[in-house]
């Protein structure tokens, strides 16, 4: 069977009438009979040419889907890949279920609570009903606890499904996350401790206030940079 070194296996990349070729586990396979293969890429984000052994544990479908299709040769020498911490690989193996990446689920939640305390505050701050800036406060509390979750589930994912790689994405959204946690900190802090910090809007109100409103480009850019990773935009 043939063998196939990666700067080879880059040429079936389904361009200039080149067959589409991909590697899952050392087998390379010949995908250029699928219909979600004929551009030479797959769902606008997997380039054909490549190994994608990592990738393929974050798609929908299992992997033996590839069994349909003819297997043309080997990887010569498989990348190294980073082993998964033993803690990690344990619970995979008890709980299999946790493959399906639970991160992308999770971190719904801090963006929307995130999003939430600047806009209830801003309500308050318009029409000066309490009860939406009581609000704004519990969404910081609810911040807290799933923007936790969210880095938490967000470093287990960066294990499962890309080894630990230093992606360009993931060196901003990690820093600004938990930036974003120690804003959402001080904020609920401050808030219990003075409950009328913005009452009225003056000195260290005002500078609640810019805290508050912080989370929202925070958010939308470590938001960003996730969805830049599942969902790449082509250049």
């Amino acid at each position: 069977m043939k063998e196939f070194d990666v700067e080879e296996l880059a040429r079936y990349n389904g361009e200039n009438g080149n067959p589409v070729y991909v590697a899952y586990q050392g087998n390379v396979y010949d995908v250029s009979e699928s219909k979600l293969w004929r551009t030479g890429m797959h769902m606008k984000r997997h380039h054909a040419g490549r190994d994608l052994t990592t990738d393929i544990q974050s798609a929908p479908h299992e992997p033996d889907v590839l069994e349909r299709y003819p297997k043309v040769g080997i990887i010569k020498q498989e990348a190294e890949e980073r082993p998964l911490p033993p803690v990690i690989a344990g619970l995979l193996k008890k709980y299999p279920m946790l493959q399906r990446h639970p991160h992308p689920m999770t971190v719904h939640f801090p963006i929307v609570f995130a999003f939430s305390a600047p806009v209830f505050t801003f309500l308050y701050l318009l029409t000066g009903i309490k009860s939406f800036e009581v609000t704004a406060f519990h969404c910081l509390a609810g911040g807290i606890l799933f923007t936790m979750v969210g880095i938490a589930t967000g470093f287990y994912t960066w294990w499962l499904n890309y080894l630990a790689r230093p992606i360009r994405a993931l060196k901003i959204k990690i820093p600004l996350a938990f930036a974003m946690l120690i804003t959402e900190f001080i904020l609920f802090i401050w808030r219990f401790r003075m409950p009328d910090v913005i009452d009225p809007v003056s000195g260290s109100g005002f500078i609640y206030l810019l805290l508050v409103f912080s989370l929202i480009p925070m958010v939308t850019i470590v938001g960003w940079f996730g969805a830049s990773i599942t969902f790449p935009v082509e250049k």
